[in-house]
């Protein structure tokens, strides 16, 4: 095994008994594991997801040396890409030209189930993409590897996505080793949006459920009011609030809110 691939075993090794809390070795011997270490560190601070998103293309032009570009391609429910995150404009109209031609690496690896890659170190000779191949050349984009960033095909279609990887340089990033790094970005980006999108989620049911019972506390004080001044039940007072809520078009607990602030002014 050359040397390279050599220490890229031993850095994946010791990478992987970090997270297992086993002994490795000296931390000057894994360069790659102190590189990971800290992507990580700045993952658990990403509050949402589109700040993860940003970690994962800067960590990408970090530890994949050949990379030139780097962008995060998400597929929509409806099949088309879209770009929330770049490192050059250059890579948002490489991704544009996919969704225009309906072809090109990171396309093919947003639409694949399971772990997927696609790769080509020769793009204007490409067969495989006869449109966007060419294209990419013409803007002196050579070499091009995507990996599927949530694999899962149990997920949501707007939830699959690419991590894209452009080099000028002809036949660059078709290592082995760039395919294991870029997998294990996608793999930690996957990790880090599951982790943002269930926070928001739950934030989101909070918010919502505070909001309700906010509301339920409004529209039981106003129900309140409207029974004292006018001396009628609570089921009368109640189709009263939602008939002027009809009425006005505006929400039921809005106008509740208004009757209990300004019920001196009714």
């Amino acid at each position: 095994m050359p040397a390279d691939g050599r220490e890229w075993q031993r850095d994946k090794e010791d990478f992987v008994a970090r997270g297992k809390g086993l002994p490795v070795g000296e931390p000057g011997h894994s360069p790659l594991a102190r590189q990971f270490a800290e992507f990580s560190r700045r993952l658990l601070t990403a509050g949402t997801v589109a700040d993860a998103l940003a970690h994962v293309a800067s960590a990408a032009l970090e530890i994949l040396p050949d990379a030139d570009l780097v962008s995060v391609t998400l597929r929509s429910p409806d099949g088309h890409l879209h770009t929330p995150v770049e490192t050059d404009p250059m890579a948002t109209e490489l991704d544009k030209l996919q969704d225009r031609f309906q072809e090109g690496p990171c396309f093919d690896a947003a639409n694949s189930p399971g772990p997927a890659y696609r790769y080509s170190g020769d793009l204007g000779n490409e067969p495989a993409w006869p449109s966007f191949g060419p294209a990419a050349a013409e803007r002196d984009i050579h070499s091009a590897l995507s990996t599927a960033l949530l694999p899962d095909e149990d997920r949501p279609a707007n939830m699959t996505g690419a991590l894209n990887v452009f080099a000028h340089k002809p036949h660059s990033l078709g290592e082995e080793l760039d395919r294991d790094r870029a997998l294990l970005l996608s793999t930690h980006a996957a990790l880090a949006i599951s982790t943002t999108e269930a926070v928001r989620l739950a934030e989101l049911r909070e918010t919502q459920l505070r909001e309700a019972i906010d509301s339920r506390d409004l529209i039981g004080q106003a129900k309140g009011i409207l029974m004292q001044r006018r001396g009628i039940s609570a089921e009368e007072a109640f189709d009263l609030l939602r008939r002027t809520s009809q009425d006005l078009n505006v929400r039921l607990a809005e106008i509740a809110r208004t009757v209990t602030e300004r019920h001196t002014e009714l």
